[in-house]
């Protein structure tokens, strides 16, 4: 242990918002360590016990006192203490001159042992505080999206309008609030988060921004006229109109504030910059362990488990269901949380073989999260509700499909007297813009798919409206057609066997 054992200077700046150790910068109100202006991968655990000790830094704060702040709820042992204090040493490194950063004493506790240094802020150029905002802790890191923050911590400064779009449970929310953290030194007059999925009429929009920003008086876009701020709107599919007047208005009126919305649909404007988001990426059960260990999706989930079981390290024999699990939920943050609750229960091989009889066991999610965000079917039933009549229909028909199809053969296998062929088209348009039905684009022409997530969704409203049988049996005509067409006679003969013709 290092013979250090004094107070230092640093307790003399512990109240400071944001401070520096080295070459690192501590911004307390936004949760966040940066290297060289790089962010550090920090579990939310040992950010709050590094919040602790630099706010006590140059004495020892107890190990019982760490615990019972950091833990507030729960019974945990010493390990579970030492496990993120280790965490916080390996990212910090040896430290100056052999100095540890964290000194630990067996009966005293830890100890933060560097000198501090307060961050200069915006304030004394006359400027709000850089570090001003109001953005949601982040209780966990962000895993998988490197590539993609990267490309929003380019684009997002330079664009009046950038939307992420993707389904349910894919994680808007925690990209856009991520991409909000790192990007605060870019804008003067900070980020503000603006939830509006709590607002349900349109014109409450500004007056809620407004609200959150301290603005009194005046319009919107007159007292954001000179600034240099990021807003982040976030749900903003069911208010479409009024977040593109917003948009319209403040690229004229305000031009250094920059929007960045999440939205399961895009707004369409001329200058939108839209960031596609998709599932995290997957490995396949036949890889090599360590690939699938090292696949986000799987780093997700194994996260998130660990996180509710002290210490889980997968098996070997865990590794492929591990895997499977992951493709069956689309790579789905949220359903990978969810599922993640039940390893506890269940065990993993539990939870894949759970996953045969539908997705009932992620209907039990956080308690604390918003209510699009409790469970999978919160989540679906968030899009599912904001449908029209006919738009209802198609989506529930589509279910059928079990791999990825054409417009024809959707047109053979959906269209009746209520969806005619000739809106189909326009209907599964609709779909695919709203994130319900995905896309790929091929020589041949495009084809679509319901993620499994969402086809299990549809496939149970299709069954309790009584349409399974007679939908499942035109798709299996029409595949039997097309193998017919391509195929041997004898495939066909299998399609046909299937819709009980033989």
């Amino acid at each position: 242990m290092n013979s250090f054992t004094k107070p230092c200077a640093a307790t003399a700046v512990s109240t400071e918002t944001t401070v520096r150790f080295g070459p690192f910068v501590f911004h307390r109100q936004q949760r966040l360590v940066t290297r060289d202006g790089e962010p550090l991968a920090l579990g939310g655990r040992a950010l709050d016990i590094l919040h602790l000790l630099v706010a006590h830094a140059g004495a020892f704060v107890s190990k019982q006192t760490l615990i019972a702040q950091v833990w507030p709820d729960s019974v945990v042992e010493d390990i579970n203490l030492r496990v993120h204090i280790a965490a916080l040493r390996r990212a910090f490194g040896a430290g100056q001159d052999g100095n540890r950063y964290i000194l630990n004493h067996p009966r005293q506790g830890y100890c933060f042992a560097v000198p501090l240094t307060p961050q200069p802020s915006a304030e004394s150029s006359g400027a709000r505080r850089s570090e001003r905002h109001n953005l949601p802790a982040r209780l966990s890191p962000v895993i998988g999206r490197d590539k993609l923050l990267g490309r929003l911590l380019v684009e997002v400064p330079r664009q009046p309008l950038t939307t992420v779009v993707g389904p349910g449970g894919i994680g808007k929310t925690t990209v856009v609030s991520r991409a909000a953290e790192l990007l605060l030194e870019h804008f003067a007059d900070g980020a503000w988060f603006i939830d509006l999925a709590a607002i349900s009429d349109p014109a409450e929009v500004c007056p809620r921004i407004m609200q959150t920003l301290g603005l009194t008086g005046g319009s919107l876009e007159q007292c954001l006229q000179s600034c240099r701020m990021l807003l982040v709107l976030d749900g903003a599919e069911h208010l479409l109109d009024a977040c593109r007047e917003l948009a319209l208005t403040l690229r004229s009126a305000a031009p250094g504030v920059s929007l960045l919305l999440s939205s399961r649909e895009a707004l369409e404007l001329a200058d939108e910059q839209v960031v596609q988001l998709a599932g995290l990426a997957v490995a396949t059960a036949s890889e090599p362990g360590h690939l699938i260990l090292a696949s986000p999706a799987v780093r997700l989930l194994v996260d998130r488990v660990g996180a509710r079981q002290q210490g889980f390290k997968p098996g070997e024999r865990d590794l492929a269901p591990l895997a499977q699990i992951c493709q069956r939920l689309d790579g789905l943050p949220l359903a990978l949380e969810l599922a993640a609750a039940q390893v506890d229960v269940l065990g993993v091989a539990g939870v894949l073989e759970q996953l045969d009889y539908g997705l009932s066991l992620l209907s039990h999610g956080r308690r604390t999260a918003v209510a699009r965000h409790r469970s999978l079917d919160a989540a679906l039933d968030w899009s599912f509700e904001r449908l029209g009549s006919d738009e209802r229909t198609v989506f529930q028909r589509l279910a059928v499909f079990e791999e990825p199809f054409t417009l024809k053969a959707a047109l053979a296998v959906v269209s009746c007297t209520d969806v005619g062929v000739g809106r189909l088209p326009w209907l599964l348009s609709r779909l695919v813009k709203q994130s319900l039905v995905m896309v790929e684009q091929g020589a041949e022409g495009n084809r679509y798919h319901l993620l499994n997530t969402t086809r299990a969704y549809a496939l149970e409203k299709l069954r309790r409206a009584g349409q399974w049988q007679s939908l499942h049996r035109r798709y299996v005509l029409q595949e039997a057609w097309l193998a017919r067409r391509s195929r041997p006679e004898l495939a066909s003969q299998r399609l046909e066997q299937r819709a009980g013709f033989l």
